[in-house]
């Protein structure tokens, strides 16, 4: 074997840029939040595009159900939430009570030190959103009822106007 096959291959860094490429690529309508964070939603639901990390090497897709149900209801949807991590890899999920209201938040982060192609940036964003949509779908069919909370228009309406009262801090 020759020395050039035992070298590492250097993968392109994980930036905020290289996220809105793929975003773009997919025709998705996102925009900036007042953290410098990408943010776009997918039926309703808003969903943020999150580096992390001294070196910004993590990537988390965070989404929150659009929609909140009374104080009352923590437990029931906390249990659905923990019954849903029992059997799936993907998102994480968290419940926690803002004003009162149940809100829902998913995550699915992954830490890109070093590097990613294209294609595992696709993927991640690909399974970020659409294991967050499953999880939102199934609380969407058990409370039919729940207030909505972000406001539904359209995306290109200021994919931006909701703030994430959940965002991490860790730098």
């Amino acid at each position: 074997m020759s020395p050039a096959e035992h070298e590492p291959t250097t993968l392109p860094p994980l930036t905020t840029a290289r996220i809105a490429e793929r975003l773009d690529a997919r025709g998705s309508v996102y925009g900036t939040d007042k953290d410098g964070d990408l943010v776009g939603r997918w039926d309703g639901h808003p969903f943020w595009f999150i580096t992390l990390g001294r070196a910004k090497e993590y990537l988390q897709v965070r989404g929150r159900w659009a929609r909140q149900v009374p104080g009352t209801e923590f437990g029931n949807v906390l249990l659905g939430a923990n019954a849903w991590s029992e059997t799936m890899v993907w998102p994480k999920i968290f419940v926690r009570i803002e004003g009162e209201q149940v809100a829902v938040y998913t995550e699915h982060t992954v830490d890109y030190e070093h590097g990613l192609t294209d294609e595992q940036l696709d993927l991640h964003l690909t399974v970020g959103i659409a294991s967050a949509l499953r999880f939102f779908a199934g609380l969407d069919e058990k409370y039919p009822d729940a207030v909505l909370t972000v406001p539904l228009a359209p995306a290109s309406q200021d994919p931006v106007a909701y703030t994430d009262p959940a965002r991490p801090t860790l730098d």
